[in-house]
């Protein structure tokens, strides 16, 4: 089983999970910085009490963290800037032009050179400086570089999530409830576009914007600041993030050139028992609202077209870990325990399947659906698997995992579905947000002490996968596919 010659195979990492570890590293100018320190949080067991500044160290060892993808055959690597560490004081004072429709939405900014020469100005120059050094060393090693500008954490200038949890978001910065922060966005994009574009093949707005305004307003038990519940605040987190990539696009475009995407966390839903027709209410709604508009510049909750959000997206990033099996209860769809997500961490699922130390079961038969549905839904775009992995700290089930995942991807293409890349979360353990370090996800262990770096066995099946550019058959008996 192959994939095809130009196929970008290799590893996903975001700045607040990888980059700290060392002294001098530390970034203490953003929200998730001020969330995870916070004592009460800690007390509450809202957070794991563990320290991003304990880290992988990235920032310093990333040479060595680039020759072990060299080494395990990634030909790509998705990596992030950190908005904090390039603009850890306020932008406000650099002006750029908004444009509005007659309802107030945000159809377009722009960001001119000499705007761009202020913020140049401001910036943090060394910060600047040594991420040129992390990408340049990866694209001088011949690897293909796509730089994601946003994976959730906020500057602390645009977002404090503790006094948004104890003031209201009224009486406090609060990021994604404020077109200030959209505004701010697309400077910043325009930004990286103008220092790197020399550099990226390609580029992503955003990581996962659906987390960012379910966890932080809808599911607040999940640990993700703000900690504020609130529907209408989690609808205009999203409007407002809408508005954000469309118009981030523009500017990225403007500067750059280059293929612009957005990536999305995307489960795949099933029901459970007979077939009652609400599930594609489910996905119109709450799955591919975000894309649709950025896509189609409608939605199903949304059908006024907007001609300034249609034809935004250049590829879809596809973040794949697990399934959500729903059953009715009366008239509502509840989600089922011991499928997808919610099973015993290192249990077996209802289903007879492997589940991670997370709980997540093992489930590749959703990638494969995904991105057939994903294709037929966006059949002009392309897509890359941007993040698929185990929390595995034992390496139990990562090599069946990985194969199956890889199998799956293969499975789609042989169907016509345009899969440019697989990038696996993640190269090395890292920094897992509200968990801390209790879930690992490296094919290389981290001492987090030490920072020495230690290959898993799956490390090897995935070199195999990379250098053969497919499954070799001496692996395929690991797959859960047929």
């Amino acid at each position: 089983m192959k994939l095809p010659k130009d196929f970008m195979i290799g590893s996903s990492l975001s700045p607040f999970q990888f980059e700290q570890g060392f002294p001098g590293s530390e970034d203490p100018n953003n929200d998730w910085w001020i969330w995870v320190h916070d004592p009460e949080n800690i007390s509450a067991g809202i957070v794991s009490g563990d320290l991003p500044e304990e880290g992988p160290g990235y920032w310093v060892l990333f040479k060595q963290d680039h020759d072990l993808a060299e080494s395990l055959g990634m030909n790509t690597l998705r990596l992030g800037v950190e908005w904090s560490r390039i603009f850890p004081k306020p932008t406000f004072e650099i002006e750029v032009i908004v444009d509005r429709d007659e309802e107030g939405n945000i159809t377009s900014i722009d960001v001119d050179e000499k705007a761009l020469e202020k913020l140049d100005r401001l910036a943090h120059s060394q910060a600047v400086e040594h991420y040129r050094r992390i990408f340049t060393d990866w694209v001088e090693r011949g690897g293909r570089l796509i730089i994601n500008a946003y994976h959730w954490p906020l500057p602390i200038w645009l977002h404090d999530p503790v006094k948004v949890r104890k003031l209201g978001p009224d009486r406090a910065p609060s990021g994604w409830l404020d077109e200030k922060t959209v505004v701010e966005f697309v400077k910043y994009s325009a930004y990286l576009a103008w220092k790197f574009s020399d550099l990226a093949d390609m580029w992503s707005t955003m990581n996962e914007p659906n987390v960012i305004y379910e966890q932080g307003y809808m599911f607040v038990k999940g640990g993700f600041p703000p900690g504020y519940l609130s529907f209408e605040a989690a609808e205009k987190a999203k409007r407002n993030l809408i508005h954000a990539h469309a118009r981030a696009y523009d500017n990225i475009k403007k500067y750059a050139r280059k293929p612009v995407g957005l990536i999305y966390a995307f489960p795949w839903f099933e029901e459970l028992g007979k077939e009652s027709g609400f599930l594609e209410a489910i996905k119109s709604g709450g799955v591919y609202e975000f894309i649709d508009m950025v896509v189609k510049g409608y939605s199903a909750r949304n059908p006024v077209l907007r001609k300034d959000l249609e034809k935004h997206v250049d590829w879809i990033g596809v973040n794949y870990y697990s399934r959500v099996v729903f059953q009715l209860a009366g008239k509502n769809p509840v989600a089922q325990q011991g499928y997808g997500f919610l099973c015993t961490p290192q249990g077996i699922s209802r289903a007879g399947r492997p589940c991670s130390d997370f709980g997540w079961e093992v489930y590749p038969e959703g990638l494969y659906f995904l991105l057939k549905e994903i294709h037929k839904r966006y059949e002009d775009l392309d897509i890359i698997v941007t993040e698929n992995g185990v929390s595995d700290k034992m390496d139990r089930i990562r090599s069946s995992f990985l194969v199956s995942h890889v199998h799956a991807v293969i499975k789609a293409l042989g169907e016509g579905v345009p899969v440019k890349g697989y990038l696996h979360w993640s190269l090395i353990d890292n920094y897992e947000w509200a968990q801390g370090f209790r879930q690992r996800f490296g094919l290389v262990e981290v001492d987090f002490k030490s920072k020495k770096r230690y290959l898993r066995p799956s490390a090897l099946v995935f070199r195999e996968i990379a250098n053969y550019k497919g499954i070799p058959e001496e692996l395929s008996h690991l797959s859960m596919l047929s």
